[in-house]
C-alpha cells in the first residue's frame, strides 16, 4: 500500500518510527518491542537507517520487511544518500523490492566519522527525483518547522523543501518539535510556497533527559520554558519524567488535532509503554 493514499481520508493519520538494534546486538532483540508497537495498529511504522557503512541498509530492510509482512503493518524505509553512490542506491532499491517494500523516507543523511562521503548525491531531492526514475516507490521526505540547522535562512530552507516537492516527494514528516507554534507557523510558509502535500507532525516524548538534550543539539530544536521546567523538576525521577514527558505529548497531539493537522508521526524510541499511552489518549480523537 502506498503511504500516500492514507491522507485521502478526512481523519488524520497515526504513524510510528522505531529504529534497528545496534551493529553488537542481534536483530531479533527488537522484535519482541517491535510486536508490541505494531499491536496498536499504527497507519504505518518508519524504521531509520543506519549510520552509514556497508550493509547499513540492511538491518533498515529486514525490520521493515518483517513489519509489513509477519505484522501486518504497512512500513516505511529509511534510506540516506550523501555517503552512497548510484549504484549503492540501486542496489538497496532492489533489495527494497525483493522485499515487498514500497514506501521510502528519502533523506540526505549526515556525514560519519570514517566514510568517505560520495559526490553522487548532496541533497535530499535529489535522492527523491532518483528514487521516482528507478521504479513505482512512494516518496516521503523530512520538513523541519524550526529552519534546518544547515539552512541560512527560513525562506531558504522551505525553498529547498519545495524542491524536494516538485523533485516526488508525496507527503512530509516533521522534526520533532515541542512549541506547536512553530509547527503552524511552518505550515504557513509551505502554503505559500506552494508546498501541497500533506505534512505530518514529528512528535517525541521525553523519557530521559539526556537524550532530549542529544536529539536538541542534533537537530535545533527549542525547548519552551514549561517544557524545562518539567525536564527540571522531575530528571531525578526517571517514572515521573516519563509520564509527564507523556502527559506533554498528548497535550500536544491534542492541540494538533484540534487544528486539523493532517498527521501525527510519533518518534516511539521502540518503548511499547510509551507508544501504548500516548496512542490509547487519543486514539478516539483521530
Amino acid at each position: 500500500m502506498k503511504i500516500h493514499s492514507l491522507f485521502n481520508d478526512k481523519k488524520a493519520v497515526l504513524s510510528f518510527e522505531v529504529f534497528p538494534p545496534k551493529k553488537d546486538s542481534p536483530i531479533e532483540s527488537v522484535y519482541g518491542k517491535l510486536e508490541e508497537i505494531c499491536a496498536l495498529k499504527p497507519d504505518f511504522i518508519s524504521v531509520t537507517y543506519g549510520a552509514g557503512g556497508s550493509g547499513a541498509h540492511s538491518r533498515t530492510c529486514e525490520i521493515a520487511s518483517k513489519i509489513k509482512h509477519d505484522f501486518h503493518v504497512e512500513s516505511v524505509a529509511h534510506l540516506t544518500c550523501v555517503n552512497s553512490t548510484k549504484q549503492m542506491i540501486d542496489d538497496i532499491l532492489e533489495d527494497f523490492k525483493q522485499n515487498g517494500i514500497e514506501n521510502i523516507l528519502a533523506l540526505r543523511g549526515d556525514h560519519v566519522d570514517g566514510i568517505e562521503p560520495q559526490n553522487d548525491f548532496h541533497y535530499a531531492s535529489e535522492l527523491c527525483a532518483y528514487i521516482k526514475s528507478k521504479g513505482d516507490f512512494d516518496i516521503a521526505a523530512a520538513c523541519y518547522p524550526e529552519v534546518h540547522v544547515d539552512a541560512k535562512s527560513e525562506v531558504e530552507d522551505i525553498l529547498n523543501l519545495k524542491k524536494k516537492v516538485d523533485a516526488g516527494a508525496q507527503h512530509l514528516i516533521s522534526q520533532l518539535f515541542f512549541d506547536n507554534e512553530h509547527f503552524y507557523r511552518f505550515l504557513q510558509r509551505a502554503q505559500i510556497a506552494g508546498v501541497n502535500v500533506p505534512i505530518e507532525a514529528g512528535i517525541m516524548p521525553v523519557t530521559n533527559k539526556k537524550q532530549i538534550e542529544r536529539m536538541v543539539s542534533l537537530c535545533g530544536a527549542s525547548l519552551p520554558p514549561k517544557f524545562v521546567k518539567m525536564m527540571q523538576k522531575y530528571e531525578s525521577k526517571p517514572e515521573a519524567l516519563r509520564d509527564a514527558g507523556i502527559a506533554y505529548a498528548v497535550e500536544q497531539i491534542v492541540d494538533l488535532l484540534a487544528n486539523g493537522v493532517d498527521g501525527i508521526h510519533l518518534y516511539t524510541m521502540n518503548n511499547p509503554y510509551v507508544a501504548e499511552k500516548i496512542t490509547r489518549a487519543v486514539e478516539n480523537l483521530l
